[in-house]
């Protein structure tokens, strides 16, 4: 058990509750067995050979290949046979009965490996469906919100047969009266669909990439795309992308889509902490490269310019600098933000944003 944990990184957790009984029972059984067949060549092997298809049974609904299980099994007879030769070679055993056992315990783990493969075989056989349930099971579980540790989340996805990403983009769902059915069959395998819920929603890695697809053939849907996050923020990205069905217009032309992206503004006045932040991240993008001290200097000073849009005197006066020292920041703020300074929307995000990171500062919510 110890070199199992040591050398299979599968199995290295503690052995508490239905893992550690089902890994100690394993290794126990295991070894009794041979300890029983000794000199008994009428011993029965139902039981043995069930308890093993059920091994492999359980490693496909854990989500696991039976890599794993394999490479106990041969770290298994590797340890037997150090413990057992020197047994033997104290007997006086010939090299042939040495060469005879080696044999046999070998033998054994293949017989152990195939049993385990047949009922591993069994169970995806038998499974129908089962994949496009566990990959609905995992969509769900990444939009809950429940705290689900690292190893669990990553069986699930391994029984979904979808390697989790580092970051999604949630696609909220909307299907009018009537319509046809969603066109699923034009997606790529690539995308977790849920269209069963209440709150029907793909999950996807590369949006644009992955709905291009979809093109013209929507059939009575409208979509709202969430900002791409990382995958522990998937369920507010689901909201926002949620909210943005249902409060903001959709979109015109035969593309249904709503791109939350470039709508951030309008659905962070909300009151979303994470939109906050993704309003920050991209309408301030151009600062992040800045020291600390510069970027809260020159963020401080485009925030005096866009509340007043005055020129160096009255912002040198609010800000209690030097007017030279307000037009020097307000040359670097145009050589970092370029035209963004001169279009509207633009200066609504980063007016937005400076004024959320001076209310944090002093301690306030947005």
């Amino acid at each position: 058990m110890r070199e199992v944990q040591r050398s299979v990184p599968a199995y290295s957790r503690p052995l508490t509750g239905t893992f550690g009984r089902v890994f100690t029972e394993g290794i126990e059984q295991a070894v009794r067995h041979v300890i029983e067949s000794i000199g008994n060549p009428a011993i029965k092997h139902h039981d043995w050979i069930e308890l093993f298809r059920e091994r492999g049974r359980r490693e496909f609904a854990d989500g696991r290949s039976l890599d794993a299980l394999q490479a106990a099994a041969r770290i298994g007879a590797r340890v037997a046979w150090q413990y057992v030769a020197p047994v033997l070679r104290k007997a006086g055993a010939s090299p042939q009965v040495l060469a005879h056992a080696a044999e046999i315990i070998f033998a054994y783990v293949e017989d152990l490996s195939a049993t385990a493969l047949d009922g591993f075989h069994e169970a995806q056989s038998s499974s129908g469906g089962t994949i496009e349930r566990r990959r609905r099971q995992l969509l769900e579980l990444i939009l809950s919100g429940r705290p689900a540790g690292p190893e669990t989340l990553a069986n699930v996805s391994r029984g979904a047969g979808w390697a989790l990403p580092d970051k999604v983009a949630i696609v909220a769902l909307e299907r009018a009266e009537g319509t046809a059915d969603f066109p699923v069959e034009l997606l790529d395998d690539e995308v977790l669909v849920d269209l069963e819920s209440a709150r029907p929603c793909l999950l996807t890695t590369r949006p644009k990439r992955h709905l291009f697809p979809l093109t013209g053939r929507w059939n009575g849907w409208r979509a709202a795309v969430s900002p791409t996050v990382a995958l522990a923020d998937a369920p507010a990205a689901h909201r926002t992308a949620r909210r943005a069905l249902a409060l903001l217009p959709a979109s015109p032309g035969d593309e249904p889509i709503t791109w939350c992206v470039d709508q951030l503004s309008a659905l962070w006045l909300l009151g979303e902490d994470f939109l906050a932040a993704e309003v920050a991240r991209q309408a301030l993008r151009p600062l992040d490269a800045l020291g600390d001290k510069q970027r809260d200097r020159l963020g401080e000073t485009l925030l005096a310019w866009l509340e007043t849009r005055g020129g160096a005197p009255e912002i040198a006066k609010r800000l209690q600098v030097h007017p030279q020292t307000v037009r020097a920041r307000l040359h670097q703020l145009r050589e970092l933000f370029g035209d963004r300074l001169d279009d509207s929307e633009d200066r609504f995000s980063m007016h937005l944003a400076l004024r959320a990171q001076r209310l944090a500062a002093r301690g306030a919510q947005p």
